[in-house]
């Protein structure tokens, strides 16, 4: 193992941190990493904020704070409809202390079964890739429209000189 007590983007395994900063940086370590993937994804929580992140790649968790949130079913639909399903609390820490056993992993969902979970998860799934993909939906029209204004504004602002 190498041991890197800062991290660089040369490497490539991402260094993920509870808060804001989300990836902190990139590790060449070898030891320590999560083992996520498409297949094997995790929801991470900050225990201390109450902030998560849906990580389908490995990486190497710089923070004591953050919990590693699997599924123990087989099923990824699950894990990702309790990930939309967490992000309906509304909740928010008055102190600073360790927020998962004491107060958040007493909140109760809603689990309804599997086939609707899944329908749940499809829908929110294509709504989110609609307004945060950037080769598709939102970001990609809002592109499109830029590109067709200008052209537009080009074509009416561009004038024969007076002879």
């Amino acid at each position: 193992m190498v041991h890197t007590s800062s991290y660089s983007d040369t490497f490539e395994t991402p260094v993920l941190t509870a808060g804001q900063t989300f990836i902190l940086g990139y590790t060449n370590e070898t030891e320590g990493i999560f083992p996520a993937s498409k297949d094997n994804p995790v929801i991470i929580f900050d225990d201390f904020t109450t902030a998560f992140k849906w990580v389908e790649f490995p990486f190497k968790a710089k923070s004591s704070a953050m919990k590693m949130i699997t599924t123990k079913s087989e099923s990824l639909e699950s894990l990702r409809y309790a990930y939309y399903a967490m992000s309906t609390i509304s909740y928010s820490p008055r102190i600073h202390a360790r927020q998962w056993i004491g107060t958040y992993s007493k909140f109760r969902i809603p689990v309804p079964p599997h086939e609707v979970q899944q329908e749940i998860v499809a829908i929110l799934d294509k709504f989110d890739a609609l307004v945060n993909d950037l080769s598709d939906g939102l970001p990609a029209e809002i592109a499109a429209r830029r590109k067709q204004y200008e052209h537009y504004r080009d074509k009416l602002l561009t004038f024969k000189e007076a002879a």
